[in-house]
C-alpha cells in the first residue's frame, strides 16, 4: 500500500478504532470538538462507496469498477459548529440517514474487504491529517492509516450490547428493528472485518484497549482525554 505518512509524523493524531456500535463515533466527535480538531468518520468514506455501488448496480464484488469508483467519489462533509451528525454529500444530494441503514453498513463491510478500495480510499483519508491536529474514526486508522499516530484506541464492547444501542437508535428515529437479527448482523460483520486478508479490525500496535459495554460515554471520553493529557 501507498506509505505516503509523513502529514501524521507532524500533526497530531488520535486514532479510535473499534467495531460497529462501540460509540467510537461519537466519542471521536467529542473529543475532536473538545480538542478543537479536526475529524475523519472513515466508515462514511467506506458506506458512501457502497452506497453509491449500490445506486448503481454494481455487483458488490467487481472490484474494479468499485474501485474506480472509490477514485472519483464526489463527496463533500459539512461539519456543524455543535460537532453533531455531520452533513454529508454524495454527488450533490444529502445522504447522511441513507449509509447509516443497515443495508448499507453490510454493503460497506464488503466493499471494505476489497484490497484495491482501501487503496483507493488510503490518501484520501491521509489528507484529513492538517493542522491543529485530527481524531480519526475507523477500524484500521491505527493500524494501517496513521501509523505514527501519537495515541491510539482501540474501543470495544460486546456483540450484545451494540445490538442493543443499534435497537434502541433505530426505535428512537421510529424505524422497526428485531434485536435478534442486529445481533447476528452484528456477529457477521464483526467475523468479515476481523478475519479479511487486507487491514483487518484488529488493535494496532500500542494501542490502550477500552471495554465500553459498561461505560457511558462521557467515562470514555474522559479516560480518553486524560490518555492524551499525559503524552502532550
Amino acid at each position: 500500500m501507498n506509505e505516503r505518512i509523513d502529514e501524521s509524523v507532524v500533526i497530531p493524531v488520535i486514532t479510535i478504532d473499534g467495531p460497529s456500535g462501540s460509540g467510537k463515533g461519537t466519542v471521536s466527535r467529542l473529543i475532536a470538538s473538545q480538542l478543537g480538531w479536526h475529524f475523519l468518520d472513515s466508515g462514511a468514506l467506506y458506506r458512501l462507496v457502497a452506497l453509491a455501488a449500490l445506486n448503481r448496480q454494481f455487483a458488490l464484488s467487481e472490484e474494479g469498477e468499485i474501485s474506480l469508483l472509490a477514485n472519483s467519489l464526489d463527496v463533500k462533509f459539512k461539519i456543524n459548529s455543535s460537532f453533531g451528525e455531520p452533513q454529508i454529500l454524495l454527488d450533490g444530494a444529502l445522504v447522511g440517514d441513507e449509509i447509516r441503514s443497515e443495508q448499507c453498513g453490510n454493503a460497506a463491510s464488503k466493499v471494505a474487504a476489497l484490497p484495491a478500495v482501501r487503496e483507493a480510499l488510503l490518501q484520501r483519508q491521509r489528507d484529513f491529517s492538517c493542522s491543529p491536529g485530527l481524531v480519526a474514526d475507523g477500524r484500521d486508522m491505527g493500524s494501517v492509516v496513521f501509523p505514527h499516530a501519537k495515541l491510539k484506541i482501540f474501543l470495544d464492547a460486546s456483540a450484545e450490547e451494540r445490538a442493543q444501542r443499534r435497537y434502541k437508535q433505530l426505535k428512537e428515529k421510529g424505524m422497526s428493528a428485531n434485536l435478534a437479527a442486529l445481533l447476528e448482523e452484528i456477529q457477521v460483520r464483526d467475523a468479515r472485518d476481523r478475519n479479511r486478508c487486507v487491514a483487518p479490525l484488529v488493535p494496532a500496535d500500542g494501542a490502550i484497549l477500552i471495554d465500553s459495554t459498561t461505560q457511558g460515554i462521557d467515562e470514555v471520553v474522559t479516560g480518553i482525554l486524560e490518555a492524551w493529557s499525559k503524552l502532550v
